[in-house]
């Protein structure tokens, strides 16, 4: 299994195995060999070898997190801090924001990725999106699809993307043009289908493209199945590897040096694991690593009511993710259909953007939804994605958890809170805000009969005055969860 590994014993206490500041190394997994034994088991080269290294050399950190409760690993920020101080020697660029993106619409079939009738990626559908996102507070636009080599089955591609040439519909400079007069930024997109070497001998120049145009951030993606990760070596010989052995480690941390030499941040998906490296390169922005919420389109399964109430707990242990949060329509295929949708309530989507830490968060879902529902909508508009201070408050794993997290350089306190497919009642203490000070604690939560099978939807949105004295009941629906500000007033 792969790491965090996470466990409680008949004590009641828990304990996270993992690992910390994976440089030039394999990755560790765990293997069992006998009920309750595990053995560390390291990611091996196409050729079966583990590690090469030449004497004198450090490995990663072997890391075991202990707490008596489930509450204590959230709290925790040992793997962080067990990887080197920054290494770049500017940092103001590296910015933290939210994003709206073309990018569901091909997930649910409204478009397409390739060229054609449905192509998403057009110069008049970024600008459409960049003029949702000004007028609704969003700092920048996700655009997958744009270059050339998405037609035909993309997931097979990797020989023939081009990550500096567009399809004919799509013009760089006229939309990032349109974007930046909007004070929005093109997201980039870089998806490799696993062809690292394709990818690298292309990644200069396809930095240096996005950095002419003002992009800031871009979104890698590594999709290929285990062990089909494809490069070339030195004699030209295809070889075939695994996304988290030696090679591939030392391939995204390459990637993420050559990022910063344009002053753009990545957000890996189908990544190596989170160890901490963004302390040390913070441009390391983000990364996926768990099933996030394009599982909930196609899944089947998809992602069940249990799986958000579980990733604190094992997979963000380890750092953020960009699970893309805020879908608002749950039936695209109907309602009916419990299969390829995400099962969860409305209000539990707005209380993922608390619980699931990311220093950059998408709102997923189309703009036409959003802008059916501006009342629920407000809490994405208001929510940050950095925090000066983070407080786990309530949980236990897979059941549910709750999250108070302080705006960085503001008076705001946000929380999440979601459960399982059980529906529950949790009391908040509210001793995490300031003593002496009055808020106004404005609320989204399930409404009485919300429930994730057939009226995810109904959603109850209230203001209250409240002190650090109060405490706050939530009841939780099915997969339901509740979002609040804490406006700190005078």
């Amino acid at each position: 299994m792969h790491t965090p590994f996470t466990f409680k014993l008949s004590s009641g206490a828990h304990l996270s195995i993992h690992e910390a500041a994976l440089v030039d190394y394999a990755s560790m997994t765990l293997k069992q060999n006998r009920t309750g034994v595990f053995k560390a088991d390291l990611t091996p080269w196409s050729d079966g070898i583990l590690v090469k290294k030449k004497p004198n050399f450090n490995t990663p950190w072997r890391t075991i997190q202990i707490s008596e409760n489930a509450v204590g690993l959230l709290n925790s920020n040992l793997i962080l801090n067990l990887n080197e101080p920054n290494k770049l020697a500017d940092t103001s660029w590296i910015e933290p924001g939210k994003y709206v993106g073309i990018w569901w619409g091909m997930h649910i079939n409204e478009n397409t990725w390739g060229s054609g009738k449905k192509h998403g990626a057009t110069t008049s559908e970024t600008k459409r999106y960049m003029d949702f996102a000004a007028k609704y507070g969003f700092d920048g636009v996700l655009v997958e699809g744009w270059n050339i080599g998405w037609d035909g089955n993309w997931f097979y591609n990797g020989d023939v993307f081009d990550f500096t040439k567009s399809y004919d519909d799509f013009d760089i400079k006229a939309v990032t043009e349109h974007g930046l007069a909007k004070g929005v930024r093109l997201i980039g997109h870089h998806e490799t289908s696993g062809n690292v070497t394709n990818y690298r001998n292309q990644m200069t120049d396809a930095f240096a493209l996005y950095q002419k145009h003002g992009v800031r951030q871009v979104k890698t993606g590594y999709v290929a199945d285990g062990g089909n990760i494809k490069r070339i070596d030195e004699n030209g010989i295809v070889r075939y590897e695994w996304h988290d052995g030696q090679f591939m480690v030392n391939e995204y941390l390459h990637n993420i040096k050559e990022a910063a030499n344009y002053q753009i941040s990545i957000n890996t998906h189908e990544p190596i694991k989170d160890t901490g490296l963004r302390r040390t390169y913070p441009n390391w922005i983000s990364r996926e690593g768990a099933r996030g919420q394009e599982f909930n389109a196609w899944g089947s399964p998809p992602n069940p009511p249990e799986h958000a109430a579980i990733l604190p707990f094992t997979r963000l242990l380890s750092g953020p993710m960009d699970f893309t949060p805020g879908t608002f329509d749950m039936g695209f295929n109907g309602l009916g259909d419990k299969t390829n949708r995400p099962q969860t309530t409305l209000a539990k989507q707005l209380a993922l953007y608390v619980v699931i830490y990311s220093p950059i968060q998408m709102a997923s879902d189309l703009p036409r939804n959003y802008e059916a529902n501006l009342p629920a909508f407000q809490f994405i508009r208001d929510v940050p994605t950095d925090w000066q201070e983070s407080k786990a408050i309530a949980g236990e794993i897979g059941k549910f958890v709750a999250f108070a997290r302080q705006e960085r350089d503001g008076k705001d306190w946000f929380v999440g809170a979601l459960t399982n497919e059980e529906a529950r009642d949790v009391t908040l203490p509210l001793n995490f805000l300031e003593q002496g000070k009055k808020y106004q604690a404005q609320i989204y939560r399930d409404g009485k009969k919300a429930n994730w099978i057939d009226n995810p939807y109904e959603i109850i949105i209230e203001q209250k005055t409240v002190t650090a004295a109060d405490s706050l009941l939530l009841p939780l629906a099915t997969s339901g969860g509740a979002a609040i500000r804490f406006k700190a007033l005078n």
